[in-house]
């Protein structure tokens, strides 16, 4: 009997210490889904650098220019270890690469991480005021059209919607600026070059047209998430119960099948800001709308013998200063774009037209550059 009780405590003791031991559920698959995602990033890697290095230019010839003697792009070459083994030249770039080090461009020779930073704070400011906009809205959308299911309204809005959601953004942007920024309708700027010195929120019209291109892309894919998450939840029993209680209708949709309904919408609101971001930068494209210049692009223009002609649709303000700019026509590179409305837009227009009479109303300001070498 004591022997029996022995070999049962030592079992329960055994159990005891294997339970205490046991490993997590969630461990294995949170390790197996790190390491997942670190070969999809190492191939990734592996994709990028084979893409750059079976491009035909060589990026020695292409910094030092066509006329570099021969020895020179071979010390320039020497120098970048673009004479190594194709191996030490993939962990050269990888192990930069995980430290942040981007590199320089090939163009301006100015590290690639100062350039995204340039870039980046209008890039962000950008999305933010989509988000804002377009979510709101999307919410007010798919819970009104929900209410009126199957509708003509609801037909003509959701096919509408689904046009929208077919046409890539940038064409949309095309529309846009033929419609607001051409003689149908020039009130708004076609370009949103900013003024360097000031912030984006503080140039607030020349983001109209890049808001209003990316807000009808993300729209009807969250107002369609919103729509059928609250048409699914007005059918479900928990609201049938409410309605035989004798609960009013709008606490209904408010309290009850709205909530339900927005989980989703979260979810979408969180995988599109990644997809947001993309779609941005080619609407910055569409728009020229550039932010902080690198220091590098007055040189770089010298250096290139840049010139063209910039004609520029400006509204001027009774007092002679410029109120809106923008391009409407050129011959040049979009720097000199750039260049023009800045200048532009630090005139006085009274004492530029010498005696003239001052100018109220839109007026077509030619310029023309020519950037010796």
């Amino acid at each position: 009997m004591t022997t029996q009780s022995s070999n049962i405590e030592t079992a329960i003791s055994h159990q005891t210490m294997t339970s205490s031991f046991e490993i997590p559920a969630w461990l294995p698959w949170f390790f197996t889904r790190l390491l997942s995602g670190v070969l999809v990033v190492f191939v990734i890697s592996l994709i990028v650098f084979i893409a750059t290095q079976a491009l035909p230019s060589d990026p020695a010839r292409v910094i030092l220019g066509p006329e570099a003697p021969e020895a020179t792009v071979q010390i320039l070459r020497e120098q970048l270890g673009l004479n190594d083994p194709i191996l030490i030249q993939y962990w050269h770039w990888l192990s930069q690469l995980l430290q942040g080090n981007f590199g320089r461009s090939i163009d301006s020779n100015v590290p690639v991480v100062q350039i995204v930073q340039n870039y980046f704070g209008n890039t962000v400011a950008l999305t933010i005021l989509v988000i804002v906009i377009t979510v709101p809205l999307s919410v007010v959308l798919g819970v009104w059209l929900s209410l009126r299911r199957d509708s003509k309204l609801d037909r003509i809005i959701v096919s509408s919607s689904i046009l929208f959601k077919a046409v890539p953004g940038f064409v949309i942007a095309i529309w846009l600026m033929m419609f607001f920024s051409t003689s149908i309708l020039h009130i708004l700027p076609a370009a949103s070059l900013l003024i360097p010195e000031q912030s984006a929120f503080s140039q607030i019209e020349f983001l109209v047209l890049p808001i209003l291109t990316l807000a009808l892309s993300l729209i009807p894919y969250l107002m369609h998430l919103v729509r059928g998450s609250m048409i699914d939840a007005l059918e479900s029993d928990y609201v049938t119960s409410a309605r035989l209680r004798g609960i009013p209708e709008r606490r209904i949709i408010w309290k009850h099948v709205l909530p339900n309904a927005l989980v989703p919408v979260v979810q979408g609101t969180a995988l599109t800001i990644r997809v947001l971001l993309s779609g941005a930068l080619i609407i910055e494209v569409v728009f020229s709308y550039l932010s902080n210049p690198a220091p590098e692009y007055p040189e770089q223009a010298l250096e290139r013998g840049w010139e063209g002609s910039v004609i520029l649709r400006v509204k001027v303000l009774a007092n002679g200063s410029p109120d809106t700019v923008s391009v409407k026509q050129s011959s040049g590179k979009k720097l000199l774009d750039s260049a023009a409305v800045r200048t532009v837009k630090q005139w006085k227009f009274s004492p530029a037209l010498k005696g003239k009479t001052p100018v109220e109303g839109w007026v077509d300001v030619p310029i023309h550059y020519q950037l010796p070498k």
